[in-house]
């Protein structure tokens, strides 16, 4: 059984019609990546997986379970955890209280303040820093701190990279390895190709609001998933590979 299972999934704003059609599996410790250029629908599927977006049609399954009425926040109850566009940190409060909010909610799990400060070091020295003051590496290291308080089952990471210099990216993905190891099933949304295919096991690619390739990371060149990133084929029930 899949740890989340999305089938024909459609999800619009307003009259766009921004999910089409989407359908993909992620087994637990799967480290899945969706990658695809601006507007392609990465966000917007992301969050109707994870509550904050209304589906127009198509079902998300959890462990098996129908969870397409469920709310949000009973989702994070049940293991499902969103790090956001943006990382969207409570501004005026320290590193420590945006983990603790958190973890006010949280499930039965390994995760705490303690391990998340072992697994982003880079927290340590900002732990009673206003969230406002952080840079942008600390802010996402912060946020997905925060989404790990309350001990996921699986973990929905949204633009890791976005806007962040060279640098603070590579720290963030360093600290990344140690969720990777542990066993973590992670969601990914990602533009930076490279990165993607680094630490996936899996990658699909969409455009305009479908998937265009799906497959093992380890089955899939560069060149197929570059075309499908540029739309440069249009044949996604092809492109499908187990």
């Amino acid at each position: 059984m899949s740890r989340l299972a999305v089938e024909n999934l459609d999800a619009r704003h307003g009259l766009l019609r921004a999910v089409r059609d989407v359908s993909f599996a992620v087994a637990e410790g799967d480290i899945f990546a969706l990658v695809g250029a601006n507007g392609a629908g990465k966000t917007t599927l992301l969050r109707t997986i994870a509550g904050a977006h209304k589906p127009a049609g198509g079902r998300v399954l959890f462990d098996g379970v129908d969870i397409t009425a469920v709310s949000a926040h009973k989702r994070v109850a049940m293991g499902v955890a969103l790090v956001p566009e943006g990382r969207r940190l409570f501004p005026s409060m320290t590193v420590e209280e945006n983990l603790l909010v958190a973890g006010a909610v949280r499930r039965p799990g390994p995760w705490n303040v303690k391990t998340v400060l072992e697994a982003f070091p880079l927290l340590g020295p900002r732990l009673k820093a206003p969230a406002l003051n952080l840079s942008g590496g600390e802010r996402q290291a912060a946020a997905i701190g925060r989404a790990l308080m309350t001990n996921p089952r699986i973990l929905l990471l949204d633009e890791v990279s976005l806007g962040l210099a060279p640098v603070a990216v590579d720290a963030v993905y360093r600290s990344l390895q140690t969720l990777i190891k542990s066993g973590t099933t992670i969601l990914l949304v990602e533009q930076d190709l490279n990165r993607a295919i680094t630490v996936a096991s899996r990658i699909a690619c969409m455009l305009e609001g479908r998937i265009q390739l799906e497959g093992k990371a380890g089955t899939l060149t560069r060149e197929q998933i570059t075309e499908a990133y540029f739309g440069l084929r249009r044949e996604p029930s092809a492109e499908r590979t187990a």
